[in-house]
């Protein structure tokens, strides 16, 4: 079975800033919260990189995918062609959901259909509603990271300094943070499904 984990990181287009009023590097509290809102939408932010890691070769090395957006969904949907499994945190309500939605407005026509089924784990599997069971618990990759004991992803950068590391410049930073988010789903499906632990260490 062809595995593919993955994880993105957003960022507002230039137009949804200027819709809002906000433009560069330094932000307010309040622009904070509205630079957070633009990021979670498909209609208003736009994928700045694409880390994945496919299997069943182990430890295989994350890759990321950077550039031109349109370019990162042509290759996402390349690689995706012949996946069986698409494993990541949150991916059903955001990250697989956003990458749709941005080919949509790009015209660019997916390599397969993925059913967004819930209350299943194939051929997506969450990890963030894998852990509840698909309760109301929506813990954070951080979170569920520390309580298993795997390294969390987010020592020194989280989603909310992606759009100012951006500005500031820091692209291979932010690319290094989302390779590790998928290092670390990568091991959290392994503890949820009592697969073997990679000898692999986590990416820094």
């Amino acid at each position: 079975m062809k595995i593919f984990f993955f994880d993105i990181e957003t960022v507002p287009t230039e137009q949804s800033l200027r819709d809002s009023g906000v433009i560069g590097a330094q932000i307010l509290l309040d622009e904070a919260e509205i630079i957070k809102k633009l990021s979670l939408s498909a209609a208003t932010a736009r994928i700045l990189c694409l880390g994945y890691a496919i299997e069943p070769q182990p430890d295989s090395p994350v890759e990321i995918l950077q550039g031109e957006e349109t370019e990162i969904i042509r290759s996402f949907w390349k690689l995706a062609a012949d996946c069986h499994l698409f494993v990541g945190h949150n991916i059903l309500d955001f990250d697989l959901r956003f990458i749709y939605q941005r080919s949509i407005i790009h015209q660019i026509k997916p390599s397969r259909e993925i059913p967004f089924t819930r209350f299943r784990n194939n051929p997506i599997y969450d990890t963030m509603h894998e852990w509840s069971k698909w309760g109301r618990e929506h813990a954070s990759l951080d979170l569920l990271a520390r309580a298993l004991g795997i390294p969390s992803p987010k020592e020194g950068l989280d989603g909310s300094k992606v759009y100012p590391y951006y500005c500031a410049g820091k692209l291979p930073d932010i690319c290094d943070y989302c390779k590790r988010d998928v290092e670390t789903v990568r091991q959290v499906y392994r503890r949820l499904t009592f697969a073997k632990q990679s000898s692999q260490s986590l990416i820094v």
